[in-house]
């Protein structure tokens, strides 16, 4: 049985520190402040976020499920990425199942912490991950546009 993300107090803190730390260009290389605005309000939101990386493409993927920046994501059809002061606003393109199984695998090897979220593990067959596809998104980032004189 799977976990269901809950953001309680010491998950707030943690968002706190990582935002810190990826502003200060201090976490781990492969985190990034991601900035949407609310489908509703149009206000903006940040959230802190793993990509995966790979021969120069990169994915953005969603551990916790649906939640709020993957719905918003989804209706800007773009989102800002920033780390160290450096910011992009990048175009990203939702990955049906067949595309997303093989970038899930990465981000579970990438980012062991969220392991209870999924029910397939890191070393699971690459067919262990077609249901995961459902229940974590995965974008790709397909376009970028730099701010702040510098890209990422």
């Amino acid at each position: 049985m799977t976990k269901t993300y809950r953001v309680t107090p010491m998950v707030r803190f943690v968002n706190r520190l990582m935002r810190l730390l990826i502003r200060w260009n201090m976490a781990p290389p492969q985190s990034y402040l991601l900035t949407v605005p609310g489908r509703k309000s149009g206000n903006l939101y940040s959230t802190p976020v793993s990509l995966v990386q790979e021969e120069g493409w990169r994915w953005l993927v969603s551990p916790y499920g649906q939640v709020s920046w993957v719905k918003n994501a989804r209706a800007a059809g773009q989102v800002t990425l920033s780390r160290g002061g450096k910011s992009e606003t990048v175009r990203i393109q939702e990955l049906g199942p067949e595309n997303s199984v093989p970038v899930l695998q990465k981000y579970l090897r990438l980012e062991k912490i969220v392991q209870p979220y999924f029910e397939a593990t890191p070393d699971s067959p690459l067919e262990a991950f077609v249901a995961e596809a459902a229940c974590h998104p995965v974008f790709l980032i397909v376009e970028t546009s730099t701010e702040q004189g510098e890209k990422l």
